[in-house]
């Protein structure tokens, strides 16, 4: 009878560990998305930042970059879905091993984890949003944040009444700094240009991309400060940002996707950064044998990174401000306005140009 039980434990014990094994695999299959090759398909896997679909931000337009690429030319796609940063090389060394004709890797903490698994594997190729790997099969597809985040921040200088406004970054790191720093050099230009005194940019760290609690208590912590314009650089965390503005009674911005439809009212604008487009074009480039590996960056000039107006927030953008914004576009995109991508030494020599 003993030597039944133990049969028995043994036999469960077999049973989870193969459960366990089947339901990572279907996870990093991308929750059961089509992975099997078929002949002339061009087979794309996304590996999602921490955080994975539903940030309504980020994630989601890598996705729907993968979705249209699906859709429109025919390639097989999945995605895959890390829990925490540990398991990024992970998702990253499978899709290679399953053989993958391009693997992304969606943000730039995933950096460490595509370095060592790309030069394990330098006969597939690779993408990273948002970093540069430098391996000779990686393409690093990185923006010019600062440019969309200046325009933001020069529409915040023209509806701030208290002339205090702020952001919420997910994490204090370099990538979020240009966020910051275009949204503040903006703000401050505008300033300037209206006649009015400096004003004030405050800046809260979440922790984290995926804590919209924590987002929501940043908030309103900054409005309690006199913020009546929050701005959003953290992914899921963000959409507490937005939450607490609504209940504050102020304005967010949302970023990286068009976020003007979640508060109508409430979210002033969105700074716009087309991941979807980026992915995309790669995933065409490929199909069409014209994949280049390196770096690309996408500002305003190329179309990459901008700032949204439509039904949701036209209520809240008069005339002279879209002609004000529009203005700004053209002479940053032109090379007549350049933004500093990070603080210098100098505090002067932030802005190169001022639009007029």
């Amino acid at each position: 009878m003993r030597d039944a039980s133990i049969s028995r434990r043994r036999l469960r014990s077999v049973v989870l560990v193969l459960s366990l094994a089947l339901m990572v695999a279907a996870a990093l299959r991308g929750a059961g998305e089509a992975a099997a090759p078929e002949p002339g398909k061009m087979r794309v896997a996304v590996v999602l930042s921490v955080g994975g679909l539903g940030d309504r931000s980020f994630n989601d337009m890598a996705h729907s970059g993968l979705e249209n690429a699906s859709h429109e030319l025919g390639i097989i796609r999945a995605y895959g879905e890390p829990a925490a940063m540990s398991e990024d090389e992970r998702y990253l060394e499978f899709y290679a091993e399953e053989g993958f004709d391009l693997v992304f890797a969606v943000g730039f903490l995933m950096t460490s984890a595509l370095e060592k698994v790309a030069a394990r594997h330098p006969d597939t190729r690779f993408a990273i949003i948002d970093a540069v790997v430098d391996q000779p099969n990686v393409a690093s597809l990185i923006f010019r944040e600062h440019e969309g985040s200046y325009l933001v921040g020069a529409l915040a200088a023209r509806k701030s009444r208290s002339g205090v406004i702020g952001i919420v970054k997910g994490l204090d790191v370099p990538l979020l700094m240009k966020f910051e720093h275009g949204y503040r050099q903006g703000f401050e230009a505008e300033r300037r240009h209206l006649g009015r005194d400096p004003g004030r940019v405050l800046s809260l760290v979440a922790g984290s991309f995926a804590d919209p609690v924590r987002g929501k208590e940043l908030t309103l912590v900054l409005a309690s400060e006199g913020a009546d314009v929050v701005y959003q650089a953290a992914g899921q965390t963000g959409n507490g940002v937005i939450a607490g503005a609504k209940e504050a009674g102020i304005f967010a911005i949302g970023v990286d996707a068009n976020q003007n439809h979640e508060r109508p009212g409430t979210v002033l604008t969105s700074m716009i950064k087309k991941v979807d487009v980026a992915v995309y074009e790669a995933c065409l480039a490929l199909v069409e044998g014209r994949f280049e590996t390196g770096v690309q960056s996408f500002g305003l000039a190329e179309g990459g990174v901008g700032w949204a107006l439509d039904e949701y927030n036209r209520p809240l953008i008069d005339a002279a401000d879209e002609a004000r914004l529009r203005q700004l576009e053209r002479a940053i995109a032109s090379g007549e306005l350049v933004v500093e991508e990070m603080p210098s030494e100098n505090p002067d020599a932030s802005v190169t140009g001022d639009g007029e």
